[in-house]
């Protein structure tokens, strides 16, 4: 919004034309998503314990979650408003992946909402069904992916990228929907189980957004991407601003979330802030790098999936608990050890994601 202004300003003071420079709105649009989730915070906190609006806690967990029972939840909703309002100020309105990203992060934001506000409002502990659950995140992650893919102009935009390959590129065509829907709706999933620590998912989620904002910006300038053998996407350079946003809100919520944690982000926050890296890394077309950087997530979503299918085919479980790190809490590790750990494996991770681009 303040591009456009700036730029008519530029006509009588030729000084606003510095907020036409991509880099100063990046980091303006982190500064003012923090800025904005740091002065929500108390606010909502306050709102939420008026409201009775309490984390409930399962009783077969580590028993030190006990504590944990009533702890304000749904303040994921600061971190939306934060990000929403922030890329509205500081994005390119006339950028279409702006809105496209900024409908699919809402939109699983408003199903995240509706999930907590049965639990913990109408103390219905199903909350929103898993079928109509799954449902609703289908329909916004295919129509993303349907969006995406009739308004590709290029054949990079719909092509499989591999990290270390600079001349691989495999064309999806159709199945390009599909990629996209799972990217979407899996990155969502894996961001909410591993929300379960103060503090676990919000960090590797700002880590992962800034990988994601250098890949972001890199796409879309032309000589950056010539000069890494990466396919120069036009546009994609708002989305960096987009992730500064996420950054920037993330850390604002993490001085509320850090061990203790005072407010709990809620499904609202975690299935929203995962289908915003997702659909970030389909269109920089970096779904693998995602997987990479997101490594954490990912170990989470894999230790689900063992330890249903090993006890439903063989009645034994191969973690104590998962995700996995309930695992590691219930092997003796003090909780902000197992978030600070995975905190430093998600910073190598991204490291190593940001390499692929010049090792190709």
């Amino acid at each position: 919004m303040l591009v456009h202004l700036a730029n008519f300003l530029a006509q009588y003071q030729s000084a606003f034309q510095v907020f036409n420079y991509l880099t100063l709105r990046i980091i303006l649009a982190a500064i003012t998503a923090l800025m904005l989730c740091l002065w929500l915070g108390p606010w909502v906190i306050r709102r939420l314990v008026e409201g009775q609006i309490g984390q409930a806690v399962r009783d077969d967990g580590p028993q030190s979650h006990l504590s944990k029972a009533g702890t304000p939840t749904m303040g994921g909703a600061m971190i939306l408003l934060s990000i929403a309002l922030s890329t509205l100020v500081w994005g390119d309105l006339t950028n279409y992946y702006v809105w496209v990203v900024l409908g699919v992060t809402l939109g699983f934001g408003a199903i995240g909402w509706v999930d907590d506000y049965r639990k913990v409002v109408e103390k219905n502990p199903r909350g929103l069904p898993a079928r109509w659950k799954y449902f609703w995140q289908s329909v916004v992650g295919l129509g993303a992916a349907v969006i995406l893919y009739v308004t590709a102009t290029t054949p990079a935009e719909t092509s499989l990228l591999l990290p270390l390959f600079k001349d691989f590129a495999l064309p999806l065509g159709i199945f390009y929907i599909v990629l996209t829907y799972f990217v979407i709706v899996g990155s969502s999933n894996a961001v909410n189980l591993t929300d379960g620590l103060d503090g676990l998912a919000i960090m590797p989620t700002v880590l992962v957004a800034m990988g994601l904002a250098v890949f972001a910006y890199a796409s879309g300038n032309a000589v950056f991407a010539t000069y890494l053998h990466m396919p120069f996407i036009h546009g994609t350079g708002e989305l960096a601003v987009f992730c500064a946003t996420i950054a920037g809100a993330g850390l604002g919520f993490l001085w509320f979330n850090t061990y203790p944690a005072q407010v709990f982000m809620g499904d609202v926050g975690a299935l929203a802030l995962g289908a915003a890296l997702g659909v970030v890394a389909v269109i920089v077309r970096q779904e693998i790098v995602l997987f990479i950087m997101g490594g954490i997530f990912v170990l989470e979503t894999v230790s689900v999936i063992l330890q249903v299918a090993s006890f439903k085919l063989t009645g034994r479980r191969i973690f104590r608990m998962a995700p996995l790190h309930h695992h590691y809490e219930l092997k003796g590790w003090p909780e902000p050890r197992v978030i600070v750990r995975f905190w430093i494996i998600t910073v190598v991770l991204v490291l190593l994601g940001l390499a692929t681009l010049k090792v190709r």
